[in-house]
């Protein structure tokens, strides 16, 4: 058997992303888009025939109900309600974690698990 030579300016091996590093990121690019600390978010991967399905659990930021009661709207300057909040926020997370790492997600799943009261409006 003959060995066939490289081109000039490839390298044999390869490379792979382990788990955590993919968790991290996923983490980091959760937090970023939902304004959360990455501490505060618990992040898996699955199959799902062949591609990773990303879980995500995590708090989000809510005004506080008084100021809810005074002023409806602040809801909206902190990105609306929980549930469209996470809706929103499935695609951009999938995106930047697929750019980031290479790898190809099915889906993002966000588990809502609390939420923490924050006093100023959420910035995106």
């Amino acid at each position: 058997m003959t060995a066939v030579p490289l081109p000039p300016n490839a390298m044999s091996g390869h490379n792979r992303i382990t788990t955590q590093a993919l968790t991290s990121t996923a983490q980091a690019t959760a937090a970023e888009v939902l304004g959360v600390q990455p501490a505060q978010i618990r992040a898996s991967f699955s199959d799902d025939r062949g591609l990773l399905a990303l879980l995500l659990a995590l708090p989000l930021p809510v005004p506080p109900l008084t100021r809810v009661l005074d002023d409806p709207g602040i809801v909206d300057s902190f990105g609306g309600p929980l549930w469209a909040r996470a809706d929103a926020a499935r695609a951009p997370i999938l995106e930047r974690v697929q750019e980031l790492t290479g790898a190809r997600l099915s889906r993002v799943d966000i588990r809502i698990i609390g939420s923490t009261v924050t006093k100023g409006v959420r910035v995106q």
